[in-house]
């Protein structure tokens, strides 16, 4: 499997339909399960969204708190650290989508390498120092 970029998500950016910042677009994060592969044309959360977990054991899909844009070299979209506690699931990817948009455009995937579980604990995404999205 692998990690990406929604091809939907690069027009947006470019014909500004989309805000990443602090006070722009609902981004949504959503758990998927083994089933779910990353495919760069995919556009919106109604082709992907049948590979989101079940909610159950803890898991509902998490806004994206403390959304930040940082302008460099490297710009890079970055946010809060998603959360569930008292969990008991298993994951394998994270699916960004833009919740504010009318057809929850995709925006990007996040493949965890492997199943990822968590039993009656908490279940954090820590996104990487270099932000969740680098543009460079």
């Amino acid at each position: 499997m692998a990690s990406g970029i929604y091809e939907r998500f690069k027009a947006n950016l470019m014909n500004k339909e989309v805000d990443l910042g602090g006070g722009g677009d609902t981004i949504t994060v959503a758990l998927m399960d083994n089933s779910h592969g990353f495919t760069a044309t995919h556009n919106t959360w109604a082709e992907v969204s049948e590979n989101e977990l079940e909610e159950t054991g803890g898991y509902v899909a998490k806004t994206l708190g403390s959304q930040t844009v940082t302008q460099a070299a490297a710009t890079k979209f970055d946010g809060a650290n998603v959360v569930w506690t008292e969990a008991t699931f298993t994951a394998y990817h994270a699916v960004l989508y833009d919740n504010t948009l009318d057809n929850d455009d995709l925006i990007c995937s996040i493949d965890f390498g492997g199943a990822k579980s968590v039993s009656g604990g908490t279940f954090t995404i820590e996104w990487d120092a270099a932000g969740i999205i680098t543009l460079t």
